[in-house]
């Protein structure tokens, strides 16, 4: 995983055209994403922008990046409702969730955990964990971009069915586990009991800036998300 420590610029290929601006921070949090490709001073990454699954690549050289690991692996099967932690292979628990509903559903694919999210006087959640992941059939909700997220819910009769607007809502235990979770962590949202990842291919970031994503390089980081835009938290 990388970590801009200032914000970094992100290239449609190595050595080739910029096409936007990586920021340190992402909702108050750290911004740590999961590196797909290296080669000779580059790393390609997963970005959190439109469309889903979109990647860039960051130069390694000079200052402003930091690395990590994460042995942490989340996924969530939409046909099961059943989301599952690992850490190296270990299972952590596995939970019956509730998904997004057939008019806004979770969209599937590979992302990674994207920021974390406390809210002083907490409605629906003491803890909210957007992805780097945005809703297929919403391009804003509640004043945000229609980013993807998980978080806990306090009525439990909602476990075990399609009811949300994209995000994934778990029981208490489930979002312990989760909040021990670093940053970057890649997650895999599947939609059959096989356990196939629809759509899971990675795509190049466009040069045109999306309405909620990267800003082109050399027009500043992109527009910051609220956690109040997180689709399925009703």
């Amino acid at each position: 995983m990388l970590h801009p420590t200032v914000t970094r610029v992100v290239y449609a290929r190595p050595g080739g055209p910029p096409v936007a601006a990586l920021p340190a921070t992402e909702l108050e949090s750290p911004t740590w994403v999961p590196v797909v490709q290296s080669q000779p001073e580059w790393d390609r990454v997963l970005l959190p922008t439109r469309p889903n699954r979109s990647t860039g690549w960051l130069y390694l050289g000079g200052k402003g990046l930091q690395t990590a690991y994460s042995a942490y692996r989340i996924r969530v099967n939409l046909a099961a409702f059943r989301l599952t932690v690992l850490d190296g292979g270990r299972r952590l628990g596995t939970w019956t969730v509730a998904v997004g509903a057939r008019a806004t559903p979770t969209p599937t694919g590979r992302t990674f955990l994207l920021a974390s999210l406390a809210p002083e006087h907490p409605t629906y959640s003491p803890l909210i964990l957007p992805l780097g992941l945005h809703s297929n059939t919403l391009n804003t909700f509640g004043g945000g971009p229609g980013t993807v997220g998980l978080h806990g819910w306090p009525d439990p009769a909602v476990f075990g069915h399609a009811v949300s607007h994209g995000c994934v809502r778990v029981p208490a235990a489930a979002l312990r586990v989760l909040g021990r979770v670093p940053l970057g962590s890649p997650v895999v949202i599947t939609s059959h009991l096989t356990g196939s990842a629809a759509g899971g291919e990675f795509k190049a970031v466009r040069v045109r800036a999306e309405p909620h994503g990267l800003q082109p390089a050399g027009r500043g980081p992109r527009i910051a998300r609220s956690a109040a835009g997180l689709a399925g938290r009703t």
